[in-house]
């Protein structure tokens, strides 16, 4: 395997199975995102799933939103291995640091690379995050494994809030307790209680919003 360093285009150049523009300047019918990132370096949803899906890609993520600018392997991956392995940087064993400085250079950071997430200079041991990644935390909260998205969430809110409105509409016997004002009263403090929960969840399962990941936080 080459030890070549790829750019975000060159990523995306390969996903579109080449074509003649090299990255040089702007390319003949490109669109470019006022970012200064062409539609050809967006990944899809599927990768940005599929990126968040594995655990320690996500604690690499955070730790690389937490640093502003280029990141070295090395310290990268002593954070990870203590983050995977609950404990401080320090008690980090060259095993658990060599095992996560492996996959990371072979695997998940070459892979980020290739979506466009970051850049890997895999010659030099660096990485330097690109603004696609602002976007991942659009899908973190719905790959996190064993929580309910907030779409489906809000769905089945709004599902029971129409059943109690209309049984209180219709007069059925157990909604005679209370006036229908009082349910409507109820069904609008359930959205702006789930509304303040999802602000605050939202917040903290943000990558790079805390000193640890939302995986870590989760079990302590």
């Amino acid at each position: 395997m080459g030890t070549t360093t790829r750019s975000t285009t060159g990523a995306a150049s390969d996903r579109s199975g080449g074509s003649g523009h090299d990255g040089g300047g702007p390319g003949e019918g490109d669109s470019t995102a006022g970012d200064g990132t062409s539609a050809e370096d967006e990944p899809t949803e599927n990768e940005l799933f599929d990126i968040l899906s594995n655990r320690r890609r996500r604690y690499a993520l955070h730790q690389l939103t937490r640093v502003d600018g280029e990141v070295e392997l090395g310290p990268l991956a002593e954070q990870v291995a203590a983050w995977e392995n609950d404990v401080a940087v320090d008690e980090v064993t060259s095993a658990e640091r060599k095992r996560v400085y492996t996959a990371l250079q072979q695997s998940h950071l070459p892979k980020l690379d290739e979506a466009g997430v970051v850049d890997f200079d895999k010659r030099a041991g660096t990485i330097t995050p690109t603004p696609v990644m602002a976007e991942l935390d659009v899908y973190l909260d719905v790959v996190r494994g064993r929580d309910i998205p907030w779409s489906e969430y809000y769905l089945a809110l709004s599902a029971v809030g129409a059943a109690v409105l209309a049984g209180a509409w219709i007069d059925a016997p157990v909604f005679g307790v209370l006036p229908d004002l009082a349910w409507a009263s109820l069904v609008v403090a359930a959205f702006l209680c789930s509304s303040i929960a999802h602000v605050y969840f939202t917040r903290h399962v943000r990558l790079g919003a805390g000193a640890t990941p939302p995986d870590v936080r989760d079990v302590s």
